[in-house]
């Protein structure tokens, strides 16, 4: 190996090492298939291994469970096709194998001549961002209300009460640490919960919408594709493919 490919080498373990400076912060490489080539030892440790030849060249299919690993295979593809995921709100397991909410971030990973060669990204895991800021906990409450009762018609005045914040102020605070207003979390947080029942069960597809908080079919199809890249439909054929 020559003198160039030793720094080049040792400038990409640095690297990927300095990511490991923040201990919210998964960070990773995969090739055009989503396999992982590279990744810090937050992510391996998050996945439950010790080291990198462990996880190497294995898929998010080999970690997560089936819905969730369709998502991150299928953000994979869509990012390689030229779409941005910026700040995306999912949820993920943690190392303990209970569900939490982490915001990630994709990109399309180049070569020369512009080449796609895969994608990179990095995940935040919210809840422990959270305990590092000061005024997050105004929001928990609110939070926590709405992954336990998103079947329900829910109102920002009610979840402004919970808070003890107006609603001006609650939505600031949503923005600020959420990056979504309490809304869009509500939406996201109901189509969240239908893709897990479209791929965990065989229920018909407009009574998973109604179950999930959706009093239109058609609405809720229309919020999926924006947020998936595809109708409740396509996850399904996928599925049973």
């Amino acid at each position: 190996m020559d003198e160039d490919k030793i720094i080049t080498k040792a400038g990409i373990h640095q690297l990927i090492a300095a990511f490991d400076l923040l201990p919210d912060i998964l960070f990773w490489v995969k090739d055009t298939q989503s396999r992982i080539l590279h990744c810090n030892q937050h992510f391996i440790e998050h996945q439950g291994f010790k080291s990198l030849d462990q996880i190497l060249l294995k898929t998010d299919f080999d970690f997560s469970p089936k819905h969730l690993a369709f998502q991150y295979v299928n953000d994979d593809k869509r990012v390689m096709q030229g779409h941005v995921v910026t700040d995306r709100l999912e949820l993920n397991q943690t190392l303990s194998g209970e569900l939490a909410w982490f915001s990630t971030s994709k990109q399309v990973l180049r070569g020369d001549n512009d080449t796609i060669l895969g994608t990179y990204g990095v995940t935040r895991h919210l809840e422990k961002t959270s305990k590092a800021l000061s005024h997050v906990r105004v929001i928990e409450e609110p939070v926590e209300y709405i992954r336990k009762y998103y079947h329900r018609t829910i109102t920002i005045d009610e979840l402004a009460k919970l808070a003890h914040l107006s609603v001006s102020a609650l939505e600031r605070r949503f923005k600020k640490h959420l990056a979504k207003t309490p809304n869009q979390f509500i939406n996201e947080i109901r189509l969240e919960n239908a893709r897990k029942l479209l791929v965990e069960t065989r229920l018909p597809i407009s009574q998973i919408a109604y179950q999930c908080g959706f009093s239109e079919p058609s609405y809720f199809s229309k919020q999926f594709r924006r947020l998936f890249g595809e109708i409740p439909s396509q996850l399904r054929n996928k599925i049973e493919d």
